[in-house]
């Protein structure tokens, strides 16, 4: 375990240890998508991190799909991140700001102007979402135009700039989970039969577009990607090609020279070798399930060159201090893990306040 307190440089960043802290929507922005006030002192708490990386944060209006998220493309919202970056730079971490595009996992109830919700394809996605009446089911998008596809392209390009301006330190671009990214690479979710659809050259070329605008805006090594390759969620399904469709993106992704790639395991352990074999830069991975016992363990078998975390950093702001104690951990609470106050999200205790107690 020794080896995550080591240094690692990250782009054009040293880290001081190995540990990340994996993006988690947390539903606590202002309706606007300005951070939440309570947001610098939640990420400030976990800041003990090598590296932070927000939670979903929308690029563009078009982007947001769950309610009070926060977004990263107006003056109010470079305000509020600005407060964020300078609370974690100043207790001595890295911020990557997660530029997250819903796409079709949307509902118009949770917009500010009852938006539709936009993909590479009207399919919607046979899911439920919450909204501010409930449970609603998500109903089906509208599909982008070619021009729509590339204007989305720079409504990236801009985004990433703007969380410059905020103080991050970088982006990562969301291209997991279900959502916009993952969703051209499906042939569930993606239909198209221009030059974005049908080929896994063209299914991947939306992510290659993005990555590159994002690269060239703010320097290839301050530009990241997050990918789940095999997820099955929310109707996405790969087909029998994607794990080819990921051994290609990763290598046209590796030649830009990124600040990193973090890679969500779904237990496809021989892509993960191909995609180790292929990526030069540094691999985050973030394996769901992993035990506390095996925090450590990729880094150790050179699967990864840092690991992240989610749910038990979001319970334990001291998380690393806990780690080289060898300290018990608190369990996260659930119930408080998407909207609310202060409860669930800032009010963990570290472990000199819980020995206090």
């Amino acid at each position: 375990m020794s080896t995550l307190f080591t240094p690692v440089r990250v782009g054009r960043h040293t880290l001081s240890n190995r540990l990340a802290m994996a993006p988690m929507t947390r539903s606590r922005a202002q309706v606007d998508g300005t951070p939440g006030t309570l947001a610098a002192e939640y990420y400030a708490q976990r800041a003990g991190l090598g590296l932070i990386v927000t939670e979903g944060t929308q690029p563009s209006d078009d982007g947001q799909g769950y309610l009070t998220t926060p977004g990263i493309y107006t003056d109010a919202h470079v305000a509020g991140w600005r407060t964020i970056a300078d609370a974690v730079h100043a207790k001595g971490s890295r911020l990557f700001i997660q530029l997250m595009h819903a796409g079709r996992m949307s509902h118009p109830d949770n917009t500010s102007h009852h938006r539709q919700g936009v993909a590479p394809s009207a399919i919607a996605p046979g899911a439920p979402m919450f909204t501010a009446k409930g449970m609603q089911d998500i109903p089906a998008p509208r599909a982008l135009s070619t021009d729509e596809v590339r204007q989305t392209v720079a409504d990236f390009r801009h985004a990433a700039r703007r969380a410059i301006e905020a103080g991050a330190d970088g982006v990562e671009i969301h291209g997991a989970n279900a959502y916009l990214v993952q969703q051209f690479f499906a042939p569930s979710a993606n239909v198209r039969t221009d030059e974005y659809g049908g080929s896994i050259e063209n299914r991947a070329r939306f992510a290659i577009e993005v990555v590159t605008a994002i690269a060239e805006e703010i320097g290839a090594d301050r530009t990241a990607i997050r990918l789940s390759p095999g997820t099955t969620m929310w109707g996405i399904d790969e087909g029998p090609d994607g794990p080819e469709l990921y051994r290609y993106l990763v290598g046209k992704l590796d030649a830009l020279g990124l600040a990193y790639l973090h890679l969500l395991h779904q237990g496809n352990d021989a892509l993960l070798a191909n995609i180790r074999e292929r990526w030069q830069q540094p691999l985050i991975l973030n394996r769901p399930g992993r035990l506390r016992e095996q925090i450590g363990s990729d880094i150790t078998a050179g699967l990864a060159d840092l690991e992240s975390y989610g749910q038990m950093i979001l319970a334990n702001p001291d998380f690393v201090t806990r780690l080289k104690n060898d300290a018990p951990m608190n369990d996260a609470d659930r119930a408080t893990f998407f909207g609310g106050n202060e409860r669930g999200y800032i009010d963990y205790p570290t472990l000199s306040e819980a020995v206090a107690a």
